[in-house]
């Protein structure tokens, strides 16, 4: 049976447990849609690899993905967002729609930071891709960015090193460049970054606005599904949660972020 468009899921990828914080955020604000995950966890992180490798891992979670009839695509990873984006809407078409986590980020800094100094960290990948700064030098708003390539922060969150003095010491290091000083806010480019957000916060004592991507990615998701009138009203069924290699400290981390047990389907990319 043909299932109704605004009854699909939502399907949501990521190298890892980075994404997990805007699965979160989006069925905070949007209970009724069901998520599907996807955990690249084989791979992971993106950020050091190069941009052919993400988009190859790009268009083979999409497969999945569309096998599940997935109404929207978002790519819930900075690095895939900046790598493999627009070939990802190119081989997807018009099977769903495709979103990425760059761009409502954008779009917010546009509105409340016009002819202000900004900064960025994020992965290599992220930061070396300029995409943010092409992007904000498009909305010709005055905006100056000053980035700042963070690699180590992403695998220490995915290995639970955070909230300790091993972070603080990292996260200290990396804040303290002279390329991050004198800026207004700080764009977390990165989605593994909103679980270091208070550390990052405590670092600045309320001098600097610390932006998480995934309130605002959310609430661009629910402007999408409205604009497209995708919206679902009931909720057809709880999230699936896939990975490309099963891991026990993801299936801990999905369980603490979902706060309820899961079951975490091993789907290798390549068999």
């Amino acid at each position: 049976m043909q299932t109704e468009p605004r009854d699909r899921p939502i399907g949501i990828f990521d190298s890892g447990i980075g994404g997990l914080t805007v699965a979160k955020a989006i069925k905070a604000l949007l209970p009724q849609e069901q998520l599907i995950y996807f955990g690249d966890t084989a791979h992971l992180p993106y950020g050091d690899k190069s941009t052919a490798a993400i988009q190859a891992y790009a268009v083979k979670i999409c497969d999945l993905l569309l096998r599940q009839q997935c109404k929207i695509i978002l790519i819930a990873c900075n690095s895939a967002s900046a790598a493999a984006y627009e070939l990802v809407r190119e081989y997807v078409g018009s099977k769903a729609h495709v979103l990425n986590v760059i761009d409502p980020v954008v779009q917010f800094v546009g509105q409340a930071y016009a002819h202000r100094t900004i900064g960025l960290i994020g992965t290599k990948q992220t930061v070396n891709s300029n995409v943010y700064k092409k992007k904000i030098d498009n909305l010709d708003q005055g905006i100056v960015l000053h980035s700042l390539a963070t690699p180590l922060l992403a695998p220490m969150v995915e290995e639970g090193f955070f909230n300790n003095t091993i972070s603080e010491s990292v996260i200290q290091t990396y804040l303290s460049d002279p390329s991050l000083q004198d800026i207004e806010a700080l764009i977390l480019g990165c989605t593994h970054y909103p679980l270091i957000k208070e550390q990052i916060e405590r670092f600045y004592q309320g001098r600097v606005a610390v932006l998480d991507s995934s309130e605002l990615v959310a609430r661009h998701v629910g402007e999408e599904l409205q604009r497209l009138n995708l919206a679902a009203t009931t909720l057809q069924g709880e999230a699936h949660f896939y990975v490309s290699d099963y891991t026990a400290s993801f299936e801990a981390s999905t369980r603490i972020f979902f706060q309820r047990a899961v079951r975490l389907e091993h789907y290798p990319l390549w068999e």
